[in-house]
């Protein structure tokens, strides 16, 4: 039996008026997804607890069948383990977002795009700032996203489970102050904010954007710190060898730490210009290397909603149909048992431009898989089957079972 499950980021949202009043997901041509629904089960799941703030580490962590509640330690040690950095006893991470603050507001949580090259230029200036500090410890990632390290060496992390922090996207346009770092360790993290402002605006890399016109990045932004996961690997759990696909290095991290391959893709970017056909082909040549279950993963749907653009979002949905589902579903069928399952992490909902909790539609098929009725893949018919789970990291083992 082959396994796999695509997952369009965020793509679960609410009727859009400029979309005649549909979501985006019943806006989209999704003829493949449409399929799934037809020859399987279609439904709803809550994969983000209400007591936890929505995000795909804990959304995911749920779909590939991990209780939040009790595993989720937070959002950079899984980050962490993408890039092979091991967090000893102690040690804490921490996301270290470039972003753009003007006039007191977060006007781009990317900082434009900032590009690789330049990024870590940034990083590199951050770290010379601290470089006499046994403790503190930056290291670059892709775009805009970076990561900081404190290395307790021994000691002990001056963060604790009140130490609260807020994803900068979730804050587009709105005011920064009322968002900053709170609880143990804050201050530590506040003051290395304001440090980077200063480094920040005298640095060769941003003069080079102003210099094109393009935005520069004017801090970093600092979120999402937790200690070392210790999470049971996927193989042993479930019995199957697992692989994912993407261009998140959270997703990576994820992966790594219960044991799958990660596989690379040239041109996927986390972006809405990300290599769709790409990922499609890889997921089905992972399949023929051997692999059990693929996870294939796409940010573009989550990237539109958090920059507000509908017609952008249904056109990413669009290119996971036709160049991921399709290609991929074809390939199952011809190739004995399968099953295939299309579910987002949660919802992001182009109003607030943020991550959401609630439910978010699923469909299934393949077999052993009834079919349930629904005739569409999308937040309406998911909810008129009457199929809904509440605990969404049930979701897995009810996928998996035989």
């Amino acid at each position: 039996m082959k396994y796999v499950l695509v997952i369009p980021d965020g793509c679960a949202d609410e009727p859009q008026q400029v979309l005649e009043g549909k979501t985006p997901l019943q806006a989209a041509h999704v003829p493949h997804m449409d399929e799934v629904a037809r020859l399987g089960t279609v439904g709803r799941t809550d994969n983000v607890p209400e007591s936890m703030p929505s995000g795909s580490d804990v959304g995911t962590m749920s779909l590939f069948g991990y209780n939040p509640l009790t595993m989720h330690t937070g959002r950079a040690p899984l980050e962490a383990a993408a890039q092979g950095i091991e967090l000893e006893s102690g040690d804490w991470a921490v996301r270290c977002n470039l972003v753009t603050v003007e006039n007191g507001r977060m006007k781009s949580f990317t900082a434009g795009q900032y590009p690789n090259d330049l990024g870590r230029q940034l990083i590199e200036v951050m770290q010379k700032a601290y470089c006499g500090d046994e403790h503190w410890k930056f290291h670059a990632g892709v775009s805009y996203r970076n990561l900081l390290l404190y290395r307790a060496r021994g000691g002990k992390a001056p963060f604790a489970d009140d130490t609260y922090s807020v994803p900068p996207h979730d804050i587009t346009d709105q005011e920064i102050a009322e968002h900053l770092p709170m609880g143990s360790g804050a201050c530590d993290l506040r003051a290395i904010m304001d440090k980077s402002v200063q480094l920040f605006a005298e640095a060769p890399a941003n003069q080079q954007r102003r210099d094109r016109g393009e935005l520069p990045a004017t801090q970093v932004w600092l979120w999402g710190q937790g200690s070392r996961p210790d999470l049971v690997p996927f193989a042993d759990r479930f019995g199957v060898r697992g692989a994912v696909i993407t261009a998140v290095d959270l997703l990576r991290g994820i992966g790594r730490l219960i044991g799958w391959d990660v596989i690379e893709v040239e041109g996927a970017t986390g972006y809405l210009d990300t290599n769709y056909a790409g990922k499609g082909q890889a997921a089905i040549q992972t399949l023929q290397d051997g692999h059990d279950f693929v996870v294939v993963h796409v940010e573009a749907t989550d990237e539109a909603s958090h920059e507000g653009e509908a017609h952008e979002k249904v056109k990413a949905l669009e290119q996971i149909d036709a160049h991921i589902v399709g290609p991929v579903h074809e390939y199952l069928k011809g190739h004995g048992d399968y099953r295939l399952i299309v579910c987002p992490d949660h919802p992001t909902f182009l109003r607030t431009k943020t991550h959401s909790h609630g439910y978010v539609p699923f469909a299934m098929c393949g077999a052993g898989i009834n079919h349930n009725g629904a005739e569409t893949y999308d937040e309406v018919s998911a909810e008129a089957t009457g199929d809904t789970m509440d605990n969404g990291y049930e979701l897995m083992p009810r996928f998996l079972s035989r």
